[in-house]
């Protein structure tokens, strides 16, 4: 009885959810803020930001490389 009075209303829900998408007549999008209107400019913005993040992979490469790295690990007690 009670999980079908709980059917029931999801049933409902999801059916004014239905009605709410076709009347509207779209679903919501996500919204990119991106400062550059023009497509070439914006992959040659992409590009550069590749070349800043290529570089900065090959110096954690480099280090990791070298072996100097060192991890220390401390224990961390928390309280619940």
């Amino acid at each position: 009885m009670k999980s079908s009075k709980l059917l029931g209303i999801i049933v409902i829900l999801q059916t004014v959810l239905l009605v709410g998408l076709w009347l509207n007549g779209s679903s919501p999008r996500a919204q990119a803020d991106v400062p550059v209107s023009n497509p070439s400019e914006r992959q040659l913005a992409m590009l550069d930001e590749l070349r800043t993040l290529n570089g900065k992979i090959d110096q954690l490469n480099k280090l990791l490389a070298d072996g100097k790295l060192e991890v220390k690990v401390t224990r961390v007690d928390i309280k619940r």
